[in-house]
């Protein structure tokens, strides 16, 4: 196909409004950018030059001063053909709110109008429920209930809120950390009496439950999008899920790190309150230990989702931090090839060579540290 001259560096292609770009991202030995339909849920990845090129289809740029871009970028020009084969895959993607068509006159190149709904990627296969896993919504449009939750306490996150919440915060653990050998007794006492552990373990719950909510909300504060909001169960296990579905496309790193880092400040923020009963309301013995177990175990868990291990917010923190998709593979592959010594190691760009080698022994320390204070504990337990 040939197109009349001038017809292709003329034409204006525009994204779908729901088309989302991430930053480059480390993806093995190469850097990728991902990019998804957000109506669709479809995504890929691209190159930094497909990346650069698709970037700047807003409608406003012809193809011919996109090229001009490029060309001054990666100093070479793309021919018709190079043009044709992306708004090819693009189109063939849906992404593209506009593509080249063939017209009537023989030849010509025109922009097709988009029609009004792209269309709809395969729907997922749900998950098959049985007595022992399976999940279950609980909105009909998680959206926008994390919207009303936002406009609720959105207010939190402003940093006249939040400075006092974390520093308040930071006060608490200096407490629980000093007195951590008061506080594991209690947690040996807590396990004595049914009625109170079986009301801790229901608090734990209610702080599991918000986790996922403050993700939702922190996303939704950042412009993201909220897919799903449901219970999970993996017998005997309960848990509520909040699915961030555009956590990837946030605008900034900062804005992806906080989203991650909500579940586990909301997990401490709850236990603001019974903290402040524990030193300073007149309780009984019981209940006073109750609280006491309750500050180190929410504490614990809190902590625990900061690992750097998938699945969990510690490992979507070090991905950021690392601007790696897929790190623990990549970095695991990384490894094999540098303690072999093999070229190909020494392939990798500069960054992943300082990022995989770093968040392994981030990951080891932190894994060391969990250990050591697991035989601590333990130790201060069978002794005291």
């Amino acid at each position: 196909m040939s197109a009349a001259p001038g017809a292709l560096t003329s034409y204006r292609p525009a994204l779908r409004p729901r088309v989302l770009l991430s930053d480059p991202l480390l993806d093995g030995a190469a850097t990728v950018h991902l990019i998804k339909d957000a109506e669709s849920g479809n995504s890929f990845k691209v190159g930094p030059k497909e990346h650069f090129l698709i970037a700047r289809m807003d409608g406003q740029r012809s193809l011919g001063e996109i090229g001009e871009e490029y060309a001054g970028a990666y100093g070479r020009r793309l021919g018709d053909a190079h043009w044709k084969q992306l708004l090819a895959l693009l189109g063939a993607k849906g992404l593209l709110a506009g593509a080249p068509a063939r017209t009537a006159a023989p030849g010509a190149l025109t922009a097709a109008p988009a029609p009004e709904v792209p269309a709809a990627a395969p729907a997922p296969v749900p998950e098959k429920r049985t007595l022992l896993r399976g999940s279950l919504p609980l909105v009909a449009d998680a959206d926008a209930t994390t919207a009303r939750l936002h406009r609720a306490f959105g207010f939190l996150l402003a940093p006249l809120a939040m400075v006092p919440l974390l520093a308040l915060v930071l006060a608490m653990e200096t407490v629980v950390v000093a007195r951590s050998g008061e506080l594991l007794l209690a947690v040996r006492q807590l396990l004595t009496n049914p009625v109170l552990l079986t009301g801790t373990a229901i608090l734990l719950w209610v702080s599991t439950a918000l986790h996922e909510l403050a993700h939702g909300v922190v996303a939704r504060h950042y412009g993201g999008r909220v897919a799903e909001i449901g219970l999970r169960w993996r017998l005997p296990a309960v848990i509520m899920y909040c699915t961030v579905d555009d956590y990837l496309y946030l605008g900034t790193r900062r804005h992806r790190i906080a989203t991650a880092l909500a579940g586990a400040v909301m997990n401490l923020v709850f236990l603001l309150p019974f903290c402040a009963l524990w030193l300073f309301a007149p309780l009984d013995d019981a209940t006073h230990d109750a609280f006491a177990a309750l500050l180190l175990l929410g504490s614990v868990q809190a902590f625990a989702m900061l690992v750097p291990l998938p699945p969990l917010d510690g490992y979507r923190i070090a991905g950021q931090l690392a601007g790696a998709t897929g790190l623990a593979a990549s970095a695991g592959a990384y490894l094999r090839l540098a303690l072999r010594r093999s070229p190909e190691a020494a392939a990798y760009p500069r960054r992943a060579r300082i990022a995989y080698p770093a968040y392994a022994a981030v990951t080891v320390l932190v894994l060391a540290a969990t250990v050591a204070a697991v035989v601590a504990a333990t130790h201060h337990l069978l002794t005291a």
